[in-house]
């Protein structure tokens, strides 16, 4: 009778212990995240024609206007770019520098000469932020809801227009807005 007291009792700790174990709190990696914004660049005179933007680079600006360097983000002649929005307020103001060049006038290393060649145009982006909970250990994503896009208007504006194809930026399947050029 005392070994079985005990067997019960071990078997008894035995299951406390396995019942309390939690699951590992790892996310995966083909957990969905905080969306970006896809740009696509099409033709002006024939709207439904992607096309090419030449040695176009993308940034953003801080509440300061000062440069925000995008990560992943280099010189490139493309007819589409992905832009990561901020999550802390409702805006991002992006700036897209096309045909971006230094010319150092010929004296290497010398940056006090340098000057940037290129045509840059501001895009501001609007949205309402929503954070959805996606679980303990992957935590909380944003989505980007009611998105609005406005181009700053200068004397050289290269995007002459926009059009909103995806109002919610819930995921990065498809283009979210066509900027006209």
């Amino acid at each position: 009778m005392k070994y079985f007291k005990l067997s019960i009792f071990i078997l008894l700790i035995t299951t406390v212990i396995m019942f309390s174990c939690e699951k590992d709190d790892i996310c995966a990696e083909t957990t969905s995240t905080t969306p970006q914004l896809i740009l696509r660049f099409y033709d002006i005179l024939d709207q439904e024609d992607t096309k090419t933007v030449t040695d176009l680079i993308a940034y953003g600006l801080d509440d300061n206007n000062e440069v925000v360097v995008f990560d992943d983000l280099f010189i490139t002649t493309t007819d589409s770019l992905v832009i990561p929005l901020r999550t802390e307020v409702n805006f991002t103001r992006i700036v897209l520098h096309k045909d971006y060049d230094i010319d150092d006038n010929g004296t290497p290393n010398d940056d006090t000469d340098d000057i940037v060649l290129g045509n840059t145009d501001v895009i501001n982006v609007t949205y309402q932020r929503e954070d959805v909970y996606l679980s303990r250990a992957c935590g909380y994503k944003s989505v980007f809801n009611n998105i609005a896009v406005s181009i700053d208007s200068d004397i050289s504006n290269w995007a002459l227009n926009s059009e909103i194809l995806i109002a919610n930026i819930t995921n990065e399947n498809a283009a979210h807005v066509k900027i006209y050029h």
